[in-house]
């Protein structure tokens, strides 16, 4: 656990060398941290014990997508064929995303990324895949365009979701309660994808305990999307995955390092 400060990057770099999460711990207000993050803090003690399990740990179910979400958009709001693709990772995330990232060319579709990370260190996590990768990296601000080459993260503490206004895509920086236990949450994200991409989108659900997501890529291939699981062999913690898999959600399960690729031959 490590109070937020200017060692952020040092924190990432633990991540890289084997650590499964980070904890932040407040300054003030615990009683008010203990209550919201209790759940939270027993799931990362099970996926530290846990870290390249063979069997899945399942997280009872906590809020859904639809507490945060408003109403779908008419159907006529899913005419277009701009590709967008959009990830979602937990437990060894980082790492996952970095390979998937550095594989993709300049000129890949826009990207909508949400990785269960604290609040502030989504920054640090941006700038360095951005220094990093061929694609652009950012942290997401509310209303962000998604354009080809470019790659959004979900700032800590904030839910992100994906809208369309005409032919362009572009995000929703948002608060709301935790859902899956998460915020950011898989399942908000790739909800709102299935409403405002639909056919267009291409989703992928990476290693992670718990469940977050799994429904929202199974309504993502409702909706038309083509849709990617992280196979067990390439997953610090194979829970998100599984968890889709068991609901028919991904078209194929695929080792980390072939996902870009498929990915690429999916958006063309």
């Amino acid at each position: 656990m490590f109070q937020p400060g200017r060692n952020r990057r040092r924190h990432l770099r633990a991540l890289e060398y084997g650590a499964v999460d980070i904890l932040t711990k407040p300054r003030i207000g615990a009683q008010e941290f203990l209550r919201e993050q209790s759940e939270t803090i027993r799931d990362a003690v099970k996926a530290a014990a846990a870290a390249k399990p063979r069997k899945t740990l399942v997280v009872e179910r906590a809020l859904t997508a639809d507490a945060v979400l408003a109403r779908p958009p008419s159907k006529a709001m899913l005419q277009t064929t701009e590709k967008v693709v959009l990830m979602g990772a937990s437990t060894g995330g980082t790492e996952a995303l970095r390979v998937f990232l550095e594989a993709m060319p300049s000129d890949a579709p826009g990207m909508v990324i949400v990785q269960h990370m604290p609040e502030k260190f989504t920054t640090a996590f941006a700038q360095r895949l951005d220094g990093l990768c061929a694609v652009s990296v950012k942290e997401a601000a509310n209303g962000d365009a998604v354009l080809r080459g470019r790659a959004l993260i979900a700032p800590g503490n904030h839910h992100l979701l994906l809208k369309r206004s005409g032919a362009r895509y572009f995000v929703e920086v948002r608060q709301g309660p935790l859902v899956c236990r998460h915020r950011p949450s898989v399942d908000v994200m790739f909800r709102s994808g299935a409403r405002y991409a639909g056919r267009n989108a291409v989703g992928v659900l990476m290693t992670g305990m718990g469940n977050d997501g799994a429904h929202g890529l199974l309504e993502l291939k409702e909706a038309g999307a083509r849709t990617v699981a992280q196979d067990e062999a390439t997953c610090v913690v194979f829970g998100m995955p599984h968890e889709a898999i068991k609901l028919g959600a991904a078209d194929r399960v695929l080792p980390l390092e072939r996902i870009a690729h498929a990915v690429l031959e999916m958006c063309q």
